[in-house]
């Protein structure tokens, strides 16, 4: 590549090169502004505004009133761009898994790390399942959001 630079340089004229300048320049401004990381559609979906909950679910009941298993989730939702959000009462991490069908949710303040399926994610409705044991037995949890 370098020498190619200087063939070029030998082979023009000092005018031709002053144009080729203002080429350059305006090429690599191009570049730069096109090569910016691009983010995927779901990405945008669930960082683009704070979701607010809709409905949590445990086997079909609501779960999220006083004493319910998902009481700390009922609320704000926020996933931030930086890979950190709110959640409800929790603060956290967050990240797609599994070609983005699974989102992986965790903080200090879960006893672990919460995988769930993403049902439904458009701009209007986020829809979330996951299995959960407990001393009882195994839950399905259903959690729907809607934009805030």
């Amino acid at each position: 590549m370098f020498q190619f630079v200087i063939i070029l340089y030998q082979n023009l004229k000092l005018g031709q090169m002053k144009n080729i300048v203002p080429l350059l320049l305006i090429t690599a401004l191009i570049c730069a502004t096109s090569c910016k990381e691009k983010t995927s559609e779901r990405f945008d979906l669930l960082t683009s505004h704070a979701w607010t909950s809709d409905s949590l679910l445990a086997d079909g009941i609501d779960a999220s009133g006083p004493g319910g298993l998902l009481e700390k989730f009922k609320g704000d939702v926020v996933f931030k761009v930086d890979g950190t959000g709110t959640f409800g009462q929790y603060t956290g991490t967050w990240m797609f898994v599994d070609n983005q069908t699974n989102l992986v949710i965790e903080s200090p303040e879960l006893v672990a790390a919460l995988t769930t399926h993403i049902v439904e994610l458009t701009e209007t409705s986020l829809k979330v399942t996951f299995a959960f044991t407990t001393l009882e037995g195994t839950k399905n949890i259903r959690m729907t959001f809607k934009p805030k």
